[in-house]
């Protein structure tokens, strides 16, 4: 039986904001991009209730509002989205050979990943629930609707510090949550926070697990149960007698235990990934700067900037992407052309 193959001049792999940017570029360029969903439409920005930071909208808007205004203005210029999972690029010939997860392949001349970073999360009672109503993975995103309210942030490396560092700018007091005595945190960030806590404006809790979030999307978030073991990890000793639960009263949670970039479909490519699968990409500050170690391939938004992460930075780099795209495929194009031509006179000669 014949494998079916499409074949598309550019495929754009995230409909976040970067992949949504980088479709309404593409697509104004005659690209004609396939936009592809992935397992989770949208991206971060779907998680978030308000969005007050992303220029144009004075009044803010929701984040899914967001992503629907931006899916409306990319198919408008003639970008087709569809509900699929990149699960393998084979970059040894070209075109490039996409296979879904559902078995549907794909051949493309050019590929943007934009694909994201999922944000790793607790998986403990209520946290769906309230996930955009009081619990957050951002709090540059979501800290200023908590203004003058307790908020706990949960984590120990140099996320957590620095979302605990910003976020007293709107809380009453900020607490830190850590599952261990030691913070994996750098000493920069480390100090920083210290001098809030001298100042009173942070509280550390040590040695400290989150074991479930209480309230309603209506409300928010009402309250907190906590779990305390002076030898760290309590939530493996609940049944200890050290161990110690206790509900706590927070008007905001903020989850900062990291993020997981969605690259596992670049793994057995030439695409140069870091140590914690982020992609890298040329940079520097002429053209070509989303452009991967692969010709044709290039990276936008949360799946090669691991430290901004935003919305705006994100679509920036969706249109740098889109641009470098089709950069390239016109000097591919305009290479066939010559080939052509050169091979036309070998010909008639």
């Amino acid at each position: 039986m014949t494998e079916s193959v499409e074949h598309r001049r550019l495929i754009v792999a995230g409909t976040g904001a970067a992949g949504l940017t980088a479709a309404i570029y593409a697509a104004r360029s005659n690209n004609d991009p396939l936009v592809l969903e992935g397992d989770e439409p949208g991206g971060q920005l779907t998680l978030t209730s308000e969005v007050e930071n992303f220029p144009g909208f004075p009044e803010g808007l929701s984040g899914p509002d967001l992503i629907n205004n931006m899916k409306e203005q990319a198919e408008r210029f003639g970008a087709e989205l569809e509900h699929g999972i990149v699960a393998d690029i084979d970059d040894s010939e070209r075109p490039f050979r996409v296979e879904l997860s559902n078995g549907d392949v794909y051949t493309c001349d050019a590929f943007i990943a934009a694909s994201g970073a999922s944000a790793r999360t607790l998986g403990v009672p209520g946290e769906d629930e309230l996930m955009g109503y009081g619990v957050s993975t951002c709090a540059t995103c979501d800290g200023a609707f908590f203004r003058g309210e307790d908020m706990l942030v949960v984590g120990g490396g140099d996320a957590a510090m620095e979302e605990a560092h910003f976020l007293t700018k709107f809380a009453d007091t900020v607490y830190i949550a850590h599952r261990r005595e030691e913070f994996r945190a750098e000493d920069y960030w480390i100090d920083r926070v210290q001098q809030k806590v001298d100042e009173g404006e942070i509280e550390i809790m040590r040695n400290t697990e989150l074991l479930e979030m209480h309230g309603s999307p209506e409300d928010g978030v009402d309250h907190v149960t906590l779990a305390r073991n002076d030898e760290g990890h309590p939530s493996e000793k609940l049944d200890d007698d050290g161990t110690e639960t206790f509900d706590f009263d927070v008007g905001a949670v903020f989850i900062a235990i990291g993020h997981t970039p969605n690259t596992d479909y670049l793994e057995a490519t030439g695409v140069e990934l870091d140590d914690t699968g982020y992609i890298q990409t040329h940079g520097g500050t002429g053209g070509d700067q989303t452009a991967t170690d692969v010709d044709g391939i290039f990276g936008a938004g949360d799946v090669v900037d691991y430290h901004y992460q935003q919305a705006v930075t994100a679509a920036g780099m969706g249109c740098k992407a889109a641009i470098d795209a089709d950069e390239y495929l016109e000097s591919q194009a305009e290479a066939a052309a010559e080939a052509e031509s050169e091979a036309t006179v070998e010909a008639d000669d």
